[in-house]
């Protein structure tokens, strides 16, 4: 009744098979177990994707069987929110250059920039089976009853079936249950103000509000006076449909799940003309929408992954891009600590210390985002609670400005992002939010100089072909400067001018001859977006002669990816109606 593994992961959703699928893709002699308590296929709320997760589909092996499924393309979302009634879209492909393609198609060109909408129940059951047919060993369905410890050490499993498993390493892909978390006794924080609660079902029939190419939609976000509504296509006949409210309006409104959540579709003249030929076709599901964050991730020989590490807001459907790297990079610490290469501890900490930032930065985001709806003007006063964070004393509106213009960026390797949105995209999302121009603190110098006095050298992991590789970067006060990637391409260009026109002409001259993108235009247009932020950090600093012109950084509006709604399905009805 005892069985010996390298790996037993708790949890057959996303981040479980993620996981699986990783360590059998590069070390397919591990013996890998998955014990799932659920059987599969089930219904299972978070369906909207982030194109960063078709990335790590590539790498598992399975993208051709999720594509093959005829999951809705992901263009992007059309939102109703922020100071204005008006829809807005923020696209991750321009609408209009996404081109006519059969279906199911490769890995490349414009479905690199895309994501899927997901039916959990046959999405997670495609996942789950291809990891077994790597060579995990899926038990389903069965419960983990017991979990043995030695301090911070599992020693082993006990199922619900009597069958006990030890496994080498652990991983708690258990999702909200947390089961491995709870057992250890890791404490939770939520550095959030926002209590909110999700009710949602399944529609059959209801129409698409656009239909883009072949395949191609954006789900729908629409903000009410006391909430918010997800409309998301699953398939050809099947929609996801949710509300989400504050937790204390639940409470007073003095209404039962089926009357707040069907008042709520009823009143919203989007939703009620999508579902006019519509039927509800499953009853109402609820869960607390909490976000919040665990202490640590790893332990002596076990780390969290998914939901059971945290939890953001789903306002910006981040939830399975963050289950499905944390699994990637779960994966990858298990091979390093195997194969040894490197360090256990750092390996460990590393991913704990990256994973706990971007669950935070994800929860930072998410309360940027609620304070700049014209219905949760009461949060801005929570942005300058981040702000003292990060040890700055600011107004809640200079506090939300600075959160808007990316105050809460932290340090990623190869690209400046913040929750898998490049910078830009973050300054044109906080100019659509608030209707104030971005402002770009690049534009206030036309001198620059590199600063790291005081700083210290260190390395950041990269995640690269089944390895880890220790990346250089200097650290200082928090703040982290990566010497590799696009970071490096501006490093180089300050050490060869230091002029604005200089430095663009550096910036240029290194993208010609590298070759690291497409051309030396594109390099140029992703390292201004590093460049501002070693200025934010205070890794760059400057001065102003107006002889010298600035490099006159904008937010672009031609064939922008944030841009008015320009469908002509339910907008003109809809919005007089508000």
């Amino acid at each position: 009744m005892n069985s010996e593994v390298d790996v037993a992961i708790i949890g057959g959703g996303p981040a479980g098979s993620t996981a699986a699928s990783i360590l059998l893709k590069y070390a397919p002699d591990l013996k890998v177990t998955i014990i799932e308590r659920e059987a599969f296929p089930r219904d299972h709320v978070g369906e909207s994707q982030l194109p960063p997760i078709s990335t790590i589909l590539n790498e598992m092996g399975c993208w051709e069987k999720v594509e093959a499924a005829g999951f809705p393309i992901k263009i992007g979302a059309t939102y109703r929110w922020g100071q204005t009634k008006d829809l807005w879209d923020f696209e991750f492909i321009p609408g209009a250059k996404f081109q006519d393609q059969e279906r199911p198609a490769p890995y490349q060109g414009q479905r690199t920039q895309t994501a899927f909408q997901v039916d959990r129940a046959i999405y997670d059951t495609i996942l789950l089976e291809h990891a077994a047919s790597l060579g995990a060993n899926v038990l389903q369905p069965r419960k983990v009853v017991d979990i043995w410890k030695e301090q911070d050490r599992v020693v082993k499993l006990t199922l619900d079936d009597g069958k006990t498993i030890e496994a080498k390493h652990y991983i708690d892909a258990s999702g909200h249950a947390g089961i491995l978390r709870r057992a250890m006794g890791v404490e939770v924080e939520a550095p959030t103000k926002l209590r909110n609660i999700a009710l949602w079902s399944y529609w059959e029939n209801a129409d698409w509000a656009v239909e883009i190419g072949v395949g191609g939609t954006r789900v729908q976000v629409l903000s009410l006076g006391y909430g918010w509504i997800w409309f998301i296509p699953l398939g050809p006949t099947k929609t996801s449909i949710g509300l989400i409210v504050p937790a204390s309006y639940y409470k007073e409104c003095g209404k039962t799940t089926e009357e707040l959540y069907q008042e709520a579709l009823s009143s919203d003249p989007i939703v009620s003309q999508l579902t006019r030929n519509a039927k509800q076709v499953a009853p109402i599901s609820t869960t607390k929408d909490w976000s919040f964050l665990a202490d640590r991730l790893t332990g002596e020989n076990w780390f969290l992954a998914g939901e059971s590490a945290g939890f953001a807001d789903p306002i910006l459907a981040a939830g399975m891009t963050l289950a499905h790297s944390q699994a990637r990079e779960t994966a990858y610490s298990i091979l390093s600590i195997e194969f040894g290469k490197l360090d256990p501890d750092w390996v460990k900490s590393s991913y704990c210390r990256a994973n706990r930032q971007r669950i935070r930065q994800h929860i930072r985001f998410a309360d940027f985002w609620y304070s700049a709806n014209s219905h949760f003007t009461e949060l801005k006063e929570h942005c300058s609670d981040i702000a003292r964070e990060a040890g700055l004393e600011l107004e809640a509106d200079k506090a939300f400005q600075w959160l808007g213009t990316g105050g809460f960026i932290h340090d990623q390797v190869d690209y400046p992002t913040v929750a898998t949105f490049p910078l830009g995209t973050i300054k044109h999302l906080a100019q659509a939010l608030t209707a104030d121009r971005a402002n770009w603190k690049s534009n206030s110098f036309t001198r620059f100089k590199l600063n790291l006095e005081g700083a210290e050298r260190t390395h950041l992991p990269v995640y690269r072909e089944g390895r880890i590789y220790k990346v250089p970067c200097l650290q200082r006060q928090g703040k982290t400067l990566p010497q590799a990637g696009i970071f490096r391409a501006v490093i180089i260009a300050l050490d060869q001018g230091t002029t604005a026109p200089e430095v663009m002409q550096g910036i240029y001259r290194y993208y010609a001859e590298n070759r690291e993108y497409s051309s030396p235009t594109e390099g140029a247009y992703h390292a201004v977006q590093a460049l501002e932020l070693m200025v934010q950090d205070g890794w760059i600093t400057g001065s102003y002669d107006p002889s010298i012109p600035p490099i006159g950084l904008a937010v672009a509006t031609e064939d922008a990816f944030i841009h008015p709604n320009r469908d002509n399905v339910v907008k003109d009805q809809a919005l007089t109606s508000l």
